[in-house]
C-alpha cells in the first residue's frame, strides 16, 4: 500500500472536489497553475525580448493589436482576449503607446489601435525567445499537436460554460 493511496485528486479545494463532478476541481486547479505559469512566462519572455516592465496583460494587447499585421478596435481587443473592463485594455494600450510599440489612428469615427515598427520587432523577437526556450522544450515531450489542439478546444468550450456561469451567478 502507498503512502498516496485514499488521497483522491490533486485540488486546491477539497471541499469544492466533494461535488458531483471532481475531475473539474482538478482540471480548475491545473487552471490555476498553468494560468500563473503562463502569465511568468509572458512577462519574462517579453524581457528577454527586450521591453522589460510589461505585466501580461500588456503582452497579450500587443501580440493581439499586432495579429495578422492590422489595427484593431478596442471593442476587439477586449472581445479576443474575453475582457469585459474596458478601462483595463484602454490602460495597456496607453501604456505601450507610451513605449512606442503602439499607435492609435481614426478611421471616421472609430480609434484603431496598431503596432508600430518597434512593436512589429518586439512580436518577433519574443517570438524568437519563444521558439527557443519554450517551443522546443514542449516539443521534446512529444505530445500529439492533434491532442494538444483538442485539449485548446475544450478549454475554449469551457470557458463558454464558466461565462454563462458567471452571468447566471451575477443575476443572483
Amino acid at each position: 500500500m502507498s503512502n498516496m493511496e485514499g488521497v483522491g485528486p490533486v485540488v486546491s479545494s477539497a471541499h469544492l472536489a466533494d461535488g458531483a463532478l471532481p475531475a473539474l476541481s482538478e482540471l480548475e486547479f491545473g487552471m490555476i497553475l498553468a494560468g500563473h505559469a503562463f502569465e511568468r512566462w509572458m512577462v519574462r519572455c517579453m524581457t528577454a525580448a527586450g521591453e522589460p516592465g510589461l505585466a501580461s496583460i500588456d503582452v497579450l494587447v500587443l501580440h493581439s493589436a499586432n495579429h495578422r499585421g492590422r489595427p484593431k478596435r478596442l471593442s476587439d481587443l477586449c472581445s479576443v482576449l474575453g475582457i469585459e473592463d474596458t478601462h483595463v485594455v484602454v490602460y495597456a494600450v496607453k501604456k505601450l503607446e507610451k513605449r512606442g510599440l503602439l499607435k492609435s489612428t481614426r478611421a471616421g469615427k472609430e480609434k484603431l489601435i496598431g503596432t508600430t515598427p518597434k512593436g512589429v520587432a518586439a512580436c518577433l523577437q519574443y517570438r524568437a525567445v519563444r521558439e527557443a526556450l519554450l517551443v522546443e522544450s514542449v516539443k521534446g515531450l512529444g505530445l500529439d499537436p492533434k491532442a494538444v489542439s483538442t485539449v485548446a478546444a475544450t478549454l475554449r468550450a469551457l470557458s463558454g460554460h464558466y461565462d454563462q456561469a458567471a452571468r447566471s451567478a451575477a443575476s443572483i
